[in-house]
């Protein structure tokens, strides 16, 4: 087969292989990415300009809508142009430079919802010791060392692949350039890559997602010997809104990635990424809007001074 060099393009099949109402899906996904842009602006700067949230779990939320903000920002414009288009061509540069932002946020995503797991474990079972050991030195430390591992996991795999031979078949079964799609699309051996992906990219997953059923599993027992239902109601709240974001994540991709694959796991992977790239973004700040009265309260009264001063 022909090789390519670093100059030939990718070329993105999106869903054009699919029947589908082209007007409809491009309408739908530009309001869901207006929205999450919308709707994660809003709860940053509510919780910037009110000193009622500066606390550790609206420090990380605050993150958290960042890192929403770019994983929508590096899929949806590309997948819009190819709903117009149909299959449309991406330069090597541009595909890997996809790839590496789009494990770098998702990553760093697995590892924030874990931190923000570990500061519920805290106020939840050390009440009395929360405030001295979550203070803003160790917020810091730990907000840093999600994005550092986000962007170390991602040099990893980028790198790893960017050395495997790409040959004339270029067409990617996906809206956006992610790794198995391409380890399908090399003419030389994948063997280290697919290793490192069922090593270090389980490691990167299975780790994060241990320690917040652990973290959950105590604050349960800690909600259950509570004596007053009204102290258990207080804390099963502080904490519903971040498990309804987990097993929204965390759904659709065990749903992606750790399924046997099939005949259709072309139209499946891509049904399912656009679950946790385009539609958890946007869903997050509302989930967690709607179910905080902190939050309503601020955003209420934000709203209501900027309508008084116009």
């Amino acid at each position: 087969m022909e090789k390519v060099n670093l100059t030939s393009d990718f070329v993105l099949l999106c869903f054009s292989d699919l029947h589908y109402n082209h007007a409809a899906l491009f309408s739908t996904i530009l309001v869901i990415y207006v929205l999450t842009w919308t709707a994660n602006v809003v709860l940053v700067s509510a919780i910037k300009l009110s000193p009622q949230l500066h606390t550790p779990m609206y420090f990380y939320l605050g993150n958290l809508s960042v890192v929403d903000i770019s994983f929508s920002t590096v899929t949806v414009p590309k997948l819009l142009s190819c709903i117009l288009h149909g299959a449309t061509s991406i330069s090597f540069l541009g595909c890997f430079l996809q790839m590496f932002f789009f494990l770098l946020l998702g990553v760093t995503e697995i590892l924030l919802l874990t931190v923000m797991a570990f500061d519920r474990y805290l106020a939840i079972c050390n009440p009395l010791r929360y405030t001295s050991l979550m203070n803003e030195k160790v917020m810091v430390m730990l907000t840093t060392t999600c994005w550092v591992a986000g962007s170390l996991h991602s040099c990893l795999h980028s790198l790893s692949l960017s050395q495997l031979t790409y040959c004339e078949d270029r067409l990617i079964h996906h809206f956006l350039c992610d790794v198995t799609p391409l380890i399908k699309l090399s003419c030389s051996s994948t063997i280290l890559a697919e290793l490192l992906i069922y090593t270090e990219g389980s490691i990167a997953g299975n780790i994060p997602f241990l320690f917040i059923f652990i973290s959950y599993m105590l604050i349960g027992w800690a909600i259950v010997k509570m004596k007053s239902s009204s102290s258990q109601s207080k804390a099963f709240s502080s904490c519903s809104s971040h498990l309804m974001v987990i097993c929204l994540f965390y759904g659709t991709i065990i749903f992606t990635y750790f399924r046997p694959p099939s005949n259709y796991a072309s139209q499946y992977d891509r049904i399912a990424s656009m679950a946790y790239t385009i539609i958890t973004p946007m869903l997050n700040p509302f989930i967690y809007s709607l179910r905080n009265q902190d939050v309503k309260w601020v955003l209420k009264k934000l709203f209501m001074k900027w309508l008084y001063y116009g």
